[in-house]
C-alpha cells in the first residue's frame, strides 16, 4: 500500500510539475527580481520592451513596455513564437552573444535582440534568479523601428537614378531611308524616348545625335523594371520606310552614395548592353546586374574599321612584349583552338615568342592538334600546360584570352592575376562576370565565332598575314562548327573570313574527315535524341549517358543541335554529368534567347548557343531548374 501511494504521489507531482512549470518559473523570476527592489524597478520601468522566455518560447516575465505592446493585440499572446512567427526555436539556441531579428506585430516593425542568459552567467552579468544550472533562459529586447524603416524607404524612393540611352543602329537605319525622311524618323524616336522618361517624372537631355542622358527617381525605375522597359519595343514600331527596325539600349546605375559612382555604373551597364548586342536595358547597383530585353538578333556591321583599329592596337601591344601566352576556355572546342592558332600566327609573324596554354585536350580537337605536334614547322613547346605557363610569367609577358570572357571557365584562372597585360577576343554576349583590367578587348556578339574575328584581324597586321594551311583548317573548322555549317549567326563577313581562309589553303574535305565521330559517340548521341522529352510543346530536354564517351560535353552540344531539326522546337537543352558537375548545352534558332535562359542557371553564351555548369546537383534537379527557368521566361514575355 505504501509503495502504491508513493508511486501515485510521484506521478501526480510529475504531472503538476510539467503543467505548472511555466507558472513556477515565472514565480521564481518574480521572486528573484523582487529580492532586489532597485533592479526590479529598473527592469519594470525600462522604456525598452524587455522579457525573459524559456526554451519553448513561453513568456516567463515581461516589463510594462512589452506588456503595453502585447495589449494592442486582439488577444494577448503568451508565447514569443505566436507573437513573431518568423522567430524560430533554433535562434534561441544560437551560441552567439546576440542574435538580431527583424519582425512586425500589429502593423509595427521591431528590431529584436535575443540574448541567452546562460552564456552571460559565466561573466557574472546577470543573477541566477534562484534557478538550477539546467534551466536555460533567454532575454528578448524589442526596439520599435517603424518610423526608421519608413524614413529609409522614403529615402530610397527619392534617390536619384542616372541613365544613358543609345540608339544601337542609328547609322544603319539612316542609310536605308530617304534623306528627307531622316529628320522625321529622328524626331519620332526622340519623342518616344522623351515621352517615356517624362511620364516617369524624369529629366532627359540629348547629348549626341543618337545618345541621351536622363535622371529618374528610384520609384520610377522600379515601375520601369516591372513593365520590363516597354520603350525597347516602342522604338521598334517607328516606321518611316526603314526595313531595319530601330533598336535602343539603356544603361542605368543607382544605389551608390555619390552621383559620379552612379554614372560609372550607368556607363558600365551601357558598355555591357552594347557588348551583348544591344536592344536591351541593363540596371546596375553595387550588388548585382539586372538584364531586360535582348530579343533581337545582333546586327552585323558592314564596315571593317573596328577590326582594323583593333588589329593595329594589338600589333602595338605585341611589339612592346617579349612573349605572349594564348589561352581559351576549359575543354577547348574547335573555335577555341582555331582562334588560338590564329593569334599564334599573328604573334610569330611579328617575331615574338608565343605559347598556347591547354590543360586538357578533348577528342574533338585532338586530330587537328596532333598535326602541330612533332611538326618541324612548329616548336615542341607550342602547346604547354598551366603550370608551365605560370613559370614563364614575367613583366614582359602578355596574356591573350580567346573565345571566352568569363574568368570562372578559362583554362588556367591563376594567369589572370599573374599577368598584368591582358587582351580579350570573344564573340559571346557578355554576362555579369567578365575579365577585368583588359588593356584591349574585342568582343563582338554579331560575329559567328572567335575564329572569324581573328581571321579578319590577320588581314590588317602589317601588310596582311597569310595563315598556313594547317592553321587555316583549324580556323575554318571553328567557323563551321559555331555556325552549324553556315546556317546559324552567319553574315557577309563570315563568308568573307571563310573565303580568306580558303585562299590560305583550308581544305574542306580534310576538315570534314576530322569532324567524323566514333561509333560509340554516334550511338550515344542518337540515344540522347531518341529519349528527348518535349516540355511545353516547344522545348526539347534530354540527357546524355557518358559511358564510353571521351567528350560528353561536346556530344551534348551536337545532340542539342540535332534536336533543333525537329519541326516546332524552339530550343533544345541537353544535360550530362561529369564527376560532380552537370553540364548543360542549350541551342535555339531565333525564338528563344538561350543566353538569358542559361544566365538564370549561372551560365551564359550567345543568343542561339549557350551553356552552363551546375555543381553539386543531380541531373533531375537540374532539369527541374531548367523547366522553372523556361516558365519564368514565358511569364516575363521573353519568348517570342
Amino acid at each position: 500500500m505504501l509503495i502504491f501511494f508513493a508511486l501515485l504521489y510521484l506521478c501526480a507531482a510529475i504531472v503538476l510539475y510539467r503543467s505548472r512549470k511555466s507558472l513556477m518559473l515565472s514565480a521564481l523570476l518574480e521572486f528573484s527580481l523582487r529580492a532586489n527592489e532597485n533592479r526590479a524597478k529598473l527592469f519594470e520601468e525600462m522604456p525598452t520592451a524587455y522579457c525573459i522566455i524559456g526554451q519553448n518560447g513561453d513568456l516567463l516575465w515581461e516589463n510594462k513596455a512589452l506588456h503595453k505592446i502585447l495589449q494592442t493585440g486582439n488577444k494577448p499572446e503568451k508565447n514569443i513564437f505566436s507573437i513573431f512567427p518568423n522567430m524560430q526555436k533554433e535562434m534561441l539556441e544560437e551560441k552567439e552573444a546576440v542574435v538580431e531579428l527583424h519582425s512586425s506585430f500589429m502593423g509595427r516593425k521591431y528590431c529584436i535582440d535575443i540574448i541567452r542568459l546562460d552564456s552571460l552567467r559565466d561573466e557574472g552579468e546577470v543573477v541566477h534568479y534562484g534557478l538550477s544550472e539546467e534551466e536555460e533562459l533567454v532575454a528578448v529586447y524589442l526596439r520599435d523601428e517603424t518610423e526608421e524603416v519608413e524614413l529609409q524607404q522614403k529615402l530610397d524612393e527619392e534617390r536619384v537614378v542616372l541613365g544613358l540611352a543609345y540608339i544601337d543602329n542609328y547609322e544603319d537605319v539612316m542609310e536605308q531611308i530617304e534623306e528627307v525622311r531622316r529628320s522625321l524618323l529622328t524626331a519620332l524616336v526622340d519623342r518616344k524616348i522623351t515621352r517615356y522618361i517624362s511620364s516617369a517624372n524624369g529629366v532627359i537631355k540629348k547629348i549626341e545625335k543618337d545618345k541621351y542622358f536622363f535622371l529618374l527617381k528610384q520609384t520610377a525605375l522600379e515601375k520601369m523594371m516591372e513593365d520590363r522597359f516597354s520603350i525597347l519595343e516602342e522604338v521598334k514600331e517607328v516606321d518611316m520606310g526603314n526595313e531595319l527596325a530601330v533598336t535602343l539600349s539603356l544603361g542605368i546605375g543607382y544605389g551608390a552614395g555619390e552621383f559620379t559612382q552612379n554614372y560609372d555604373y550607368a556607363r558600365t551597364a551601357m558598355d555591357m548592353a552594347l557588348g551583348r548586342g544591344g536592344d536591351q536595358a541593363i540596371v546596375k547597383n553595387p550588388e548585382k546586374l539586372s538584364f531586360f530585353g535582348g530579343k533581337s538578333q545582333s546586327t552585323e556591321r558592314v564596315t571593317r574599321v573596328k577590326a582594323r583599329v583593333k588589329a593595329q592596337a594589338f600589333e602595338e601591344l605585341i611589339d612592346s612584349k617579349d612573349k605572349v601566352l594564348i589561352m581559351g576556355h576549359k575543354n577547348a572546342d574547335m573555335d577555341c583552338l582555331g582562334a588560338s592558332v590564329g593569334v599564334y600566327r599573328m604573334i610569330t609573324a611579328l617575331d615574338k615568342r608565343a605559347y598556347i596554354v591547354q590543360n586538357k585536350v578533348t577528342s574533338t580537337i585532338l586530330p587537328l592538334k596532333e598535326r602541330f605536334l612533332n611538326n618541324p614547322d612548329y616548336p615542341n613547346d607550342m602547346f604547354i600546360d598551366g603550370e608551365t605557363a605560370k613559370a614563364l610569367v614575367d613583366n614582359n609577358t602578355m596574356l591573350v584570352v580567346v573565345d571566352c570572357d568569363r574568368p570562372s571557365i578559362i583554362d588556367e584562372p591563376d594567369l589572370l592575376t599573374m599577368v598584368k597585360t591582358k587582351v580579350v577576343f570573344d564573340h559571346h554576349r557578355q554576362s555579369s562576370e567578365t575579365i577585368q583590367g583588359a588593356v584591349l578587348s574585342y568582343c563582338e556578339p554579331y560575329a559567328s565565332s572567335a575564329s572569324e574575328l581573328i581571321a579578319e584581324m590577320m588581314q590588317y597586321i602589317r601588310e596582311g598575314i597569310k595563315a598556313k594551311p594547317i592553321e587555316a583548317d583549324c580556323m575554318y573548322g571553328g567557323i563551321v562548327i559555331d555556325t552549324r555549317e553556315f546556317t546559324n549567326q552567319t553574315g557577309v563577313r563570315t563568308f568573307e573570313a571563310a573565303a580568306y581562309l580558303r585562299r590560305c589553303g583550308a581544305d574542306i574535305i580534310r576538315i570534314r574527315k576530322t569532324f567524323r565521330e566514333d561509333f560509340i559517340d554516334y550511338q550515344a548521341k542518337a540515344d540522347t535524341i531518341s529519349k528527348a522529352d518535349i516540355y511545353r510543346e516547344y522545348y526539347a530536354i534530354s540527357t546524355l549517358e557518358r559511358a564510353g564517351t571521351e567528350s560528353p560535353t561536346v556530344l551534348c552540344a551536337k545532340a542539342a543541335n540535332e534536336l533543333l531539326n525537329i519541326r516546332g522546337i524552339k530550343a533544345s537543352i541537353v544535360l550530362t554529368k561529369v564527376e560532380d558537375t552537370v553540364f548543360l548545352s542549350a541551342r535555339s534558332i531565333d525564338e528563344l534567347n538561350v543566353q538569358v535562359l542559361m544566365e538564370k542557371l549561372g551560365g551564359g553564351g550567345h543568343r542561339t548557343v549557350a551553356g552552363a555548369q551546375m555543381k553539386g546537383f543531380t541531373i533531375e534537379e537540374c532539369i527541374d531548374k531548367v523547366r522553372a527557368a523556361i516558365d519564368e521566361m514565358i511569364e516575363e514575355g521573353e519568348v517570342e
